[in-house]
């Protein structure tokens, strides 16, 4: 109570006491501080100078006209540094249009990958002009909802291919995949297996795509069990490069479609007395900073995570506007990372 009390005391006298050391009513004071003209002159140099005397500290008028506007960014996650990553690109591009980011993980309290119903209800009560999804699963009805609401969106690599109209963003999966291969190949490894995201997943599918086509470019006959799916974690992945290690025929270099993943399989081989590069080569996916910091450094396919999250922002900002892209789908180019987890095969 007296920090209550201290605090209201520095917050300066209140507008009832500027008008009741003036004489007048509050409505009265307070047209004079908002700069009304229908007060009569005599009043108006009587409430001026109590609010001189008293120190009144007058506020600015809030103009809803020139307030930033609101955005959400919905993430599955605040733990990992692939949203960070997210939040640095967003946060950027954000600052630059003058607008304002909440950001909820929403995703993480329901079924995976879909936001709760709640949430999109809170959505309409703050006011926000548009959403980013990122790595997002919605239903129809929360599509139909958002289109019901006339709220505009745009997905952040989505988990799934989302409906015809829908704008999103993300990485060249397809390309991604094919240049890590590429390079394990001309390494002159053969025995080249994959661990994936989940099946269903958009971006791994595709990095699974790329990989059997570099493999069939080279002429390397593909093996169905060299390809192994998994979540994109690294205690699945540890588990599946056990798995492949177990084969009659273990492969010599592995890509693993996420960095984390790869940070899994690292303590699999390790477990193994197996090293890196000289037993078994392997690259990522994502040149998150854990790819850096691993033991070797891990050779990676970079996707540019920042850049994403601007370029949907920026989509998002042109739609609040009301121009639609001209392009519902865009790709941003992927590029391999050489660094020390990549070698030629053993003779």
């Amino acid at each position: 109570m007296v920090r209550t009390a201290s605090a209201s005391v520095a917050a300066g006298p209140t507008l009832a006491v500027v008008a009741r050391e003036a004489g007048v009513s509050v409505p009265t004071a307070s047209k004079v501080v908002n700069g009304r003209e229908d007060v009569a002159p005599e009043t108006r140099r009587r409430v001026t100078e109590a609010l001189d005397r008293l120190g009144y500290v007058r506020r600015p008028r809030f103009d809803a006209a020139k307030a930033p506007r609101l955005v959400d960014l919905v993430v599955h996650s605040l733990e990992s540094s692939w949203s960070g990553a997210v939040l640095h690109g967003v946060e950027e591009a954000a600052h630059d249009a003058g607008l304002e980011v909440v950001v909820s993980a929403a995703l993480i309290r329901s079924r995976v990958g879909r936001p709760e119903r709640g949430w999109l209800d809170k959505l309409v009560a703050r006011g926000s002009s548009g959403v980013l999804f990122n790595l997002a699963e919605l239903s129809d009805s929360q599509y139909a909802w958002l289109e019901q609401h006339r709220i505009p969106f745009v997905m952040i690599d989505p988990v799934q291919e989302p409906p015809e109209g829908v704008v999103s963003v993300g990485a060249a999966n397809w390309q991604g995949g094919l240049t890590a291969t590429e390079h394990l190949l001309s390494l002159g490894h053969e025995r080249v297996a994959v661990i994936a995201g989940p099946r269903r997943t958009m971006c791994s599918s595709a990095r699974v795509a790329g990989y059997r086509s570099a493999l069939a470019s080279a002429g390397v006959r593909h093996r169905p069990e060299y390809v192994r799916h998994a979540g994109f974690d690294e205690s699945v992945a540890h588990r599946r490069m056990l798995e492949l290690l177990d084969l009659p025929e273990p492969p010599t270099a592995v890509f693993v479609c996420s960095d984390l993943m790869a940070l899994g399989v690292y303590e699999a081989l390790a477990e193994r007395g197996l090293r890196v590069p000289d037993d078994i080569s392997v690259v990522g996916f994502d040149d998150l900073p854990e790819a850096r910091w691993a033991s070797p450094a891990l050779t990676t396919v970079r996707q540019p995570l920042s850049e994403m999250a601007a370029t949907g922002l920026r989509s998002l900002l042109r739609m609040m506007d009301g121009h639609h892209p001209e392009s519902t789908r865009t790709e941003l180019s992927t590029r391999l990372v050489e660094r020390s987890s990549t070698a030629a095969p053993r003779a």
